[in-house]
């Protein structure tokens, strides 16, 4: 049964998220012009890009392009950060990482990196799932580009952040 995904397959090794991925690394280098993760070769797509992103320690996110865009991917660290599961993170709406009073300053900001294709520096507060706020310094928030090269969502990724 070589090639074939079990139904014990982590969500983000799916095919439907390794191609995820493979977008997500290809649009920051295109916005940045730098590989997202250190040691990182190229734009060039491996099966082991989605492990390597997963286990980063940098906290990355993406959303779709839907009226109320909703998480489409969050990696290990993310996750810890927000306290969730997969299931629980991806596919909520993307608003609900932040504060009610912090939603009108994130939402500028995916604006500002629509605009620019791809904005460096945002700060922000953010409030995981148990009401714990937290601080996301130098953030990067780039647009995702589908293979048509058309805005299909955007990704967040951020290093540096702090309980409040």
């Amino acid at each position: 049964m070589t090639g074939m995904i079990s139904s014990t397959t982590a969500p983000w090794l799916r095919p439907d998220t390794q191609a995820l991925i493979n977008r997500l690394l290809i649009s920051y280098q295109r916005a940045f012009a730098q590989p997202l993760l250190v040691g990182d070769q190229g734009i060039q797509f491996h099966r082991t890009a989605a492990q390597e992103v997963f286990a980063s320690s940098i906290a990355v996110l993406a959303h779709d392009h839907s009226a109320d865009p909703l998480l489409t991917y969050a990696n290990g660290t993310a996750l810890r950060l927000w306290g969730r599961n997969w299931q629980t993170m991806v596919g909520m709406p993307s608003r609900l990482t932040a504060e009610e009073s912090a939603r009108r300053e994130r939402a500028s900001a995916l604006q500002q990196a629509h605009q620019r294709a791809g904005f460096k520096g945002y700060c922000g507060v953010r409030v995981n799932q148990e009401g714990r706020r937290f601080m996301i310094h130098n953030a990067r928030i780039w647009p995702l580009l589908n293979t048509n090269n058309e805005f299909c969502g955007q990704a967040a990724a951020f290093s540096s952040w702090w309980w409040l």
